[in-house]
């Protein structure tokens, strides 16, 4: 069947996203799975965090959407993170900002991810793109490479009323694609003390139905500790309660996805 696409995405920036795309990775990589994970984000956040520093490498994403043959592209930007566990990567770069013009005149720019995905599906179970915060070139072509669109939403109100773009481009992508890009919401940074917390998740679930994971990410300080040491939180305490449920996450989504 082939490494199933997930984008994981929202415009408004500082829900978890990168915490999601690289834990996620980290706990499916547990799992035995097979996994790449591509920093589509001009800021980079996700190659920083791991000391992938963009301007010292060869290749990164950036070159993947400029090459003329983007599945040879792709192999050569890809590394090898020394995490435990382990899980392949895809370096962002700020140039990747330069491509809403850089592929103004490209034939079939929403396309390139997907063609370049084509040939490595088989080597993964999992590729997890992390998306920039912005609807434009590189988003349109994550949600068209993509089997599902996974969408942190912070448990706050105004996180939960900016998500309406993205769920628009999503609609309207799906009238023209040939198979639906379905989508999952996950509830982040939950603090289960506060009511307002507890308010948005109620409305998240009276909204979105079971459109929203099971799975709940509580708000929890291991997240800032491993992001500062270029960790994931499973190296900073397995037994953390963010660590158990981004376990409980990716059994989640592979279950979902095996069905």
């Amino acid at each position: 069947m082939g490494a199933r696409v997930i984008a994981i995405a929202n415009q408004k920036g500082g829900v978890g996203k990168t915490t999601t795309a690289l834990n996620l990775a980290a706990a499916l990589a547990q799992l035995k799975k097979r996994v790449l994970v591509m920093d589509l984000d001009p800021h980079a956040n996700a190659s920083v965090h791991l000391s992938f520093f963009p301007e010292t490498l060869e290749a990164t994403a950036y070159d993947l959407f400029q090459a003329e043959t983007v599945d040879e592209a792709l192999m050569q930007a890809i590394v090898k993170t020394g995490l435990s566990g382990g899980f392949d990567f895809v370096p962002g770069h700020i140039r990747l900002s330069e491509l809403e013009v850089d592929l103004k005149e490209r034939k079939n720019k929403g396309l390139i991810l997907t063609d370049a995905l084509a040939g490595r599906r088989e080597r993964y179970d999992y590729v997890l793109l992390d998306c920039p915060p912005h609807v434009g070139i590189l988003l349109v072509n994550a949600i068209v490479a993509s089997d599902m669109v996974l969408i942190p939403i912070q448990t706050d109100f105004l996180a939960l009323y900016g998500i309406r773009l993205l769920f628009d481009t999503i609609r309207l992508l799906n009238r023209v694609l040939p198979k639906s890009v379905r989508y999952m919401a996950l509830p982040t940074m939950y603090d289960q003390r506060t009511a307002a917390c507890r308010r948005i998740l109620r409305l998240m679930r009276d909204k979105l139905g079971d459109k929203v994971c099971e799975t709940v990410i509580h708000f929890d300080t291991k997240f800032r500790e491993s992001s500062a040491g270029g960790k994931v939180i499973f190296e900073v305490d397995a037994k953390a309660r963010g660590a158990v449920e981004y376990l409980q996450l990716a059994k989640e989504i592979d279950a979902h996805e095996n069905a």
